[in-house]
């Protein structure tokens, strides 16, 4: 019910002219995804607009998407995230809160430091990843996934409203901010002209609420989906574009889209939710087992945790691997064969690798196929294609941490 009230003579809407015309304009509003704060800002710079995760986002801009791909691998772009779901949880009983949801141990978390997590459900599925903030302003600063955004939202309200009930004290808040991804080897440098707090004190997974180029109250978090160094920053929503067009004044720093930012995070090795983990998937499975605590497995109190456990002792019957292989693009759903031609997994993403010049790829496979230097095939429109399974990060990453 979208509370739409239509007042006029009897025809004005139905059989008329106008009336087809508004329809039409009314039928296009509706249809249209989101937008971001940077939507006009992104057409105004070229951006190729598609929907993605129900938002409007760019894919790329005026230079290719292998431009745009080796320039942040080189020099540093910019990235409208600002699609994914940013809350906050305030009260005594936040991390309580928190780890009721997901694996891992926040409460051993310094000020301002931050973690990748996994929500999981009672069957030891994954239903989103996220990070996990603990500022030093008293609250859990959360970012998880725009496809999720209400599904994440849900789960947090009800578990919300289930321990207000029970006498906890704690409260959820969604964040308004835009976020953008700075990303690359040139941005320390690029940043720091803009801040005064020392970026070399600020290591990766960590956080801290400054000014950046004159735009107040920005939180900066050393993190990204690049494997490049990298933050994230949110920015009131209001002053977002004017931040942008401020990094933009430093040619170092190009845009990038939805194309630049998937071959990256596949070269990185990052597992992309709806395609490389679901709820089918459990952390076992996703070789995600590293964002377990050692506290919460010893506890077993997250979800699905006694089926997590359990795979750990006895190995899950599948597992998730990295791929290499010449030829043909190797893309998601394709199957994967053993030697002898047994179908033994299927790929989940896929693409021409632009730094190395082959084919990468991550998928699932039987676990007796996942030992690495096993030589595999991919299914290629009807053809097998050898394929050889490889460590991950394919690219090396580059994150920043203090020596």
């Amino acid at each position: 019910d979208l509370g739409l009230v239509f007042v006029g003579r009897p025809g004005e809407i139905k059989g008329s002219p106008w009336g087809r015309k508004r329809l039409r304009s009314l039928d296009r509003a509706l249809a249209r995804p989101p937008q971001t704060s940077l939507y006009d800002f992104h057409r105004h710079h070229g951006g190729k607009m598609v929907a993605f995760a129900g938002w409007s986002l760019p894919v790329q801009y005026t230079h290719s998407h292998l431009e745009s791909h080796l320039h942040t691998r080189q020099h540093c772009s910019l990235f409208d995230v600002s699609h994914m779901l940013q809350t906050k949880v305030f009260g005594r009983d936040r991390i309580k809160f928190i780890e009721s949801l997901v694996v891992g141990d926040i409460a051993e978390l310094k000020p301002n430091q931050g973690t990748l997590s996994l929500f999981t459900n009672e069957r030891g599925g994954i239903m989103d990843d996220l990070i996990v903030t603990s500022t030093s302003d008293q609250h859990l600063y959360v970012v998880s996934n725009a496809g999720c955004r209400d599904k994440d939202f849900a789960l947090m309200k009800n578990k919300v409203k289930e321990m207000k009930a029970a006498g906890c004290d704690v409260d959820l808040e969604v964040s308004d901010n835009a976020l953008l991804a700075l990303q690359g080897p040139a941005m320390a440098r690029v940043l720091q002209a803009g801040v005064s707090d020392s970026l070399a004190k600020l290591p990766f997974m960590t956080s801290a609420v400054m000014s950046v180029f004159g735009v107040p109250g920005c939180r900066v978090t050393r993190c990204g989906y690049t494997g490049e160094d990298g933050v994230e920053i949110s920015v009131p929503a209001s002053r977002a574009v004017e931040l942008a067009e401020l990094l933009l004044k430093d040619s170092t720093v190009w845009l990038a889209g939805l194309a630049a930012r998937d071959s990256l995070r596949l070269e990185a090795g990052l597992c992309l939710y709806g395609n490389d983990i679901d709820e089918s998937t459990t952390p076992v499975e996703a070789s995600l087992i590293w964002t377990l605590g050692k506290r919460r497995r010893a506890a077993m109190d997250f979800p699905g945790a006694s089926i997590i456990l359990a795979q750990i002792k006895e190995k899950p019957k599948r597992k998730r691997v990295g791929l290499t292989s010449s030829g043909p693009p190797i893309r998601q759903h394709m199957p994967i064969l053993s030697p002898e031609g047994k179908a033994i997994g299927e790929v989940t993403s896929g693409c021409p690798s632009p730094c190395l010049q082959k084919n990468i790829a991550m998928g699932y496979v039987e676990s007796d196929y996942s030992k690495l230097s096993t030589a595999l095939t991919v299914e290629v429109r009807k053809k097998s294609c050898p394929a050889l399974v490889t460590k991950m990060p394919f690219v090396a990453t580059n994150y920043y941490t203090v020596k």
